[in-house]
């Protein structure tokens, strides 16, 4: 098992720790409600050196990251990022990912952690115009600083004013005494925060000047398990769950992120454009149960009739609304806003609706 370059400091804030895509990560330091209202409420660090980053570089570079991706990369200035996902060919999705413009002729790639050997077989598949490429997962650090007071925190920290960097842009430069940092304004929270990708060497001095800026805004270190009821109550998907490689992003509700404009000839862009259409047989839709109760994975959707419906792709107690929430895909017929389905739990039949997403 690996560890992260902070591996220690989740030692030292009593993390349970559990093995997650080959690492060694906190799953929970303080409780998951309380780390998860931190979040909203606050500013929590969240160790994500776990995941993969691929640059893309040179002539061909944008070519290849075009072909590879389904958001169209032609609308991105350097400065900027956006969400995509890589088509398989088959109608199903290889990951998700963020793409970074980090010169006319480089991109970065974020991938998750649990796939980073698979995508980089398939982009090298991909890969037949030649552009170079350079997996540097194991080379950096990335720490996740979410929630309404990250800002505030991070300013203390460095001379570039992070008001300057809007949603969904990034620069690169000094903070916490280290340097050539890529300071993204993205997160997986949905609260607001920077993602601080840095060299290894740097990453014990960056947190520690992170917690230090931070005392007096209570921070707090932020484990896996939070992270993924903060992302679902926002209605964003994980991978493995909600979208793989037998879902489309059309039938995930991705379509924003599937992009047929002119020329974007990207891998099963025909198929896709298909989909959108003439309209899919299933759909991932939001929930929210009616009746107490926790939806997991896995765990069936029935109609009235007690007929199978749909399945539970992601299933959570919200701290928000103290209530389950969950994503499902649900066939076509019962995917409208307010419709009522029912969650199977053991022998029970437990009412839900259908709801818009996100559920916060």
């Amino acid at each position: 098992m690996k560890r992260t370059a902070f591996y220690k400091f989740h030692e030292s804030f009593g993390a349970k720790i559990v093995s997650f895509a080959g690492y060694e990560m906190p799953i929970e330091y303080s409780g998951i409600n309380n780390e998860h209202m931190t979040v909203r409420n606050g500013v929590g660090v969240f160790d994500v050196s776990h995941m993969g980053e691929f640059w893309v570089k040179g002539p061909k570079a944008f070519e290849l990251v075009q072909k590879v991706t389904s958001n169209d990369v032609a609308a991105l200035s350097v400065g900027q990022a956006q969400y995509s996902c890589f088509p398989n060919g088959k109608g199903g999705i290889v990951d998700d990912l963020l793409v970074y413009k980090y010169e006319e002729e480089k991109y970065l790639l974020v991938v998750n952690a649990a796939n980073i050997d698979k995508d980089w077989a398939w982009v090298n598949e991909q890969n037949t115009m030649g552009a170079e490429l350079e997996n540097a997962s194991d080379a950096i650090s990335q720490l996740a600083i979410q929630g309404p007071k990250a800002e505030a925190v991070l300013q203390k920290l460095t001379d570039i004013d992070l008001s300057s960097v809007p949603y969904y842009t990034f620069t690169t430069g000094a903070i916490a005494g280290a340097d050539d940092v890529i300071i993204s304004n993205t997160g997986y929270t949905g609260s607001g925060g920077f993602e601080l990708y840095m060299h290894n060497a740097d990453a014990e001095k960056v947190w520690e000047e992170i917690f230090k800026a931070g005392e007096e805004e209570g921070i707090l270190p932020i484990g896996l398990a939070a992270r993924d009821t903060l992302r679902l109550e926002k209605g964003f998907c994980l991978y493995g769950n909600d979208i793989d490689d037998t879902t489309s992003s059309i039938e995930a509700g991705l379509g924003w992120i599937t992009k047929f404009n002119d020329g974007n000839k990207f891998i099963d862009s025909e198929y896709l454009l298909k989909q959108k259409e003439e309209g899919v047989s299933k759909r991932l839709r939001g929930f929210v149960l009616e009746d107490r109760g926790i939806p997991r994975k896995d765990y069936e959707v029935v109609n009235a009739n007690d007929e199978v419906i749909g399945r539970v792709t992601s299933g959570t107690m919200s701290p928000m609304l103290q209530k389950g929430i969950g994503m499902a895909y649900i066939n076509k017929g019962y995917t409208k806003f307010d419709t009522e389905i029912f969650i199977k739990v053991r022998n029970r039949k437990l009412k839900a609706k259908v709801v818009k997403i996100p559920f916060v």
